[in-house]
């Protein structure tokens, strides 16, 4: 609702995009820009209109702001004037009023909950929604009922609740210098992707992916541990352990107190973000405009991001929070070029090209080694199953659009043994666009399987290659099946213009939604 999305999110036929038939950016004043909302949030002017004070708000009460001159919404039970940001906001003041006078969460979530809207709207918190005080638990009492024991059925979704018994659940036990945490999801599909710990001072938090829900252990340890930890799967029964190293040696009577919707298995769109700070290693240039960064997990954290899916980078910038969503990378695409792995994949590298007149890009490339960017929780809906059986496998890519493919490509090439064919289309401007040329030329030489086609919009005259702009001339020539009924799967990512269109000629093609996916670039 109020950062500037990047220029190819929400990703074509996704959730943002369906739920609102195409929305797309309404066209700004000048003078109207998210840096001008900036200034104005700075310039000390009141934006609430309540001069400073904050209150609590009634129902009765946010029912009655709900005009364009005087227009309340609430988000996750904070209320917020959104008046002054009418016409500031890229989806057009019409957007802002479908929630006037009323909560608008949900709504909120389904365009872009990714947002940092605390950040951005802390000039216009009018104040909280008046809401029944909670009943406080005895947490030792609230441990008891759940260790040994299994998710009440009221906490449980649908979605799995119909499946019977097979929700999750956890325990813990311990030695005289370890903790062990167990989780049984009951889901054979889980992996080292599925799960995503952290740990600060005494907050320990874990978070399983089932399904397409999040189940949360977070608690507040009782005693301290150390920084580092270990994760194991044990994928024929989907159980989890996490093993944390005691500070000192001496015997826990429980684990901690629950912390924030602990032990709740939550569908993962209604769940926030969680960030944590990663550390710049390394920053170099790849083309004349595009850097391969690679920032450093924090060592109290286990986080691998799974193949098509994307994490949030946040950077503050002049006082205000400011997210983009980016598509994590290999360090390269052949091993020659790989530095060692560290232990429990600590690096994450990111493809990210740098707009000069923007306001994130510049000030991530204006980071120092050693600076910090706040990383998110992965989110996507690629699935790996995708690829049981492949045998063809094409690549539409324009641009940064590439960084997804990045992954796909090193993991088909490796680890899918009925492929026969890949094949990638890269869309660029000029030859000196073009990202990991070398890379790409010599990884297809290595394996005979892979085919590249480089297609440049405006080349120079020496230039042998094709040229223009993804079309049905190009995309027939291009998408043959290696038999006539091979199982295939085609993967397009770029500028939004780009991936829509190439998504209409595919279907103009014959390949059905199935075969089908597009990505967040």
């Amino acid at each position: 609702m109020l950062n500037v999305p990047s220029q190819s999110f929400p990703a074509p036929r996704s959730q943002q995009r369906v739920a609102f038939g195409g929305r797309s950016k309404v066209p700004l004043k000048q003078g109207r820009s998210l840096m001008d909302w900036i200034r104005l949030t700075k310039s000390g002017k009141d934006l609430t209109g309540l001069k400073g004070r904050l209150i609590e708000v009634t129902e009765e009460e946010l029912k009655k702001h709900n005009k364009k001159d005087d227009c309340w919404i609430c988000i996750r039970g904070f209320v917020y004037n959104v008046s002054p940001y009418m016409e500031y906001h890229p989806g057009g003041e019409d957007e802002l009023m479908r929630a006037a006078g009323s909560d608008g969460t949900e709504l909120f979530d389904q365009v872009h909950r990714w947002v940092n809207y605390e950040s951005m709207l802390k000039e216009c918190l009018v104040g909280r929604m008046a809401i029944k005080p909670a009943v406080l638990k005895d947490y030792r009492e609230e441990e008891k009922k759940v260790l040994n024991g299994m998710l009440p059925k009221s906490q449980v979704p649908d979605t799995l609740a119909k499946e019977g018994p097979s929700y999750p659940s956890y325990d813990w036990f311990q030695t005289n210098s370890l903790v062990t945490i167990a989780i049984y999801t009951k889901q054979k599909d889980i992996n080292l992707d599925s799960i995503i710990v952290d740990h600060q001072d005494d907050s320990f938090r874990a978070e399983t992916i089932i399904k397409d829900c999040l189940y949360l252990i977070h608690i507040g340890l009782s005693h301290e541990v150390q920084e580092d930890f270990s994760v194991r799967v044990v994928e024929s029964v989907g159980k989890i352990e996490i093993v944390l190293k005691k500070k000192e040696n001496t015997s826990w009577d429980f684990l901690g107190h629950p912390l924030e919707n602990h032990n709740s298995l939550i569908p993962r769109k209604d769940t926030g973000l969680y960030y944590r700070k990663c550390q710049l290693i390394s920053k170099e240039n790849v083309t004349h405009d595009t850097r391969l960064f690679c920032l450093m997990l924090p060592p109290s954290t286990h986080l691998q991001v799974p193949i098509g899916q994307h994490v949030y980078l946040k950077l503050p910038i002049t006082g205000t929070e400011i997210v983009k969503p980016y598509t994590p990378v290999s360090g390269s695409l052949l091993s020659e070029f790989k530095e060692p792995v560290l232990p429990n994949n600590k690096y994450i590298y990111f493809l990210i090209k740098i707009y000069h007149t923007g306001l994130f890009t510049p000030e991530l490339d204006r980071l120092q080694i050693g600076d910090f960017v706040s990383v998110s929780s992965p989110e996507g809906n690629f699935k790996i199953s995708k690829f049981q059986e492949l045998e063809d496998l094409f690549l539409l890519a324009a641009g940064t659009g590439f960084t997804p493919m990045v992954k796909i490509l090193n993991y088909a090439l490796t680890d899918i043994p009925s492929l026969r064919k890949v094949k990638l289309m890269f869309f660029n401007k000029t030859e000196d666009d073009i990202i990991w040329r070398s890379q790409l030329e010599k990884l297809a030489f290595k394996d005979k399987r892979l085919d590249v086609e480089f297609v440049l919009s405006a080349p120079i005259s020496e230039w042998n290659g094709k040229q223009g702009h993804i079309s049905p001339a190009l995309l027939s020539e291009f998408l043959k099946r290696n038999l006539d009924k091979s199982k295939v799967l085609v993967c397009i990512c770029g500028p939004v213009p780009f991936t829509e269109q190439g998504v209409r000629l595919l279907q103009d093609l014959n390949f059905s939604k199935n075969e089908i996916h597009s990505f967040t670039a």
